[in-house]
């Protein structure tokens, strides 16, 4: 069910200075940033040769990064997202199994344009897991 590492997340306060981090020091290439209201996040990544690095900006009062950041000032790693073939098969697994599927459990459309969920971190060994249609 499993597929590639499409990315990691990281939540950061400052966007600007998140990718000049990267850009200036490391030398990455990185896309234009992309708000993403349904999510209340605003979206930059880093390219790299075999998968991506997401920083997350809070986007509005409600954004769950937002909420991310009071707890972890710095910022951090906030998710993680694995492809899959078929999300709707690997929600209706994972439910089976007694994974918890976050918000309504429909897929939503996600920063690269295709169905994306999200499954509980405590289900996932701590951490947030994203599920991205391949």
């Amino acid at each position: 069910m499993i597929g590639r590492l499409n990315h990691v997340a990281i939540a950061v306060r400052d966007l600007a200075a998140a990718t000049a981090v990267y850009k200036d020091s490391l030398g990455a290439t990185m896309t234009e940033p992309t708000a993403q209201p349904e999510h209340g996040v605003t979206v930059v990544f880093v390219t790299l040769p075999n998968t991506k690095i997401e920083f997350l900006e809070p986007l509005g009062e409600n954004s769950p990064i937002a909420k991310f950041l009071e707890k972890n000032a710095d910022g951090g790693i906030h998710h993680i997202c694995y492809e899959v073939d078929d999300i709707i098969a690997a929600r209706d697994r994972l439910k089976a199994q007694g994974a918890r599927v976050l918000g309504d459990g429909n897929p939503k459309i996600g920063a690269h344009g295709k169905p994306v969920l999200f499954l509980h971190p405590k289900d996932f060994l701590g951490t947030l897991t994203e599920l991205e249609q391949a």
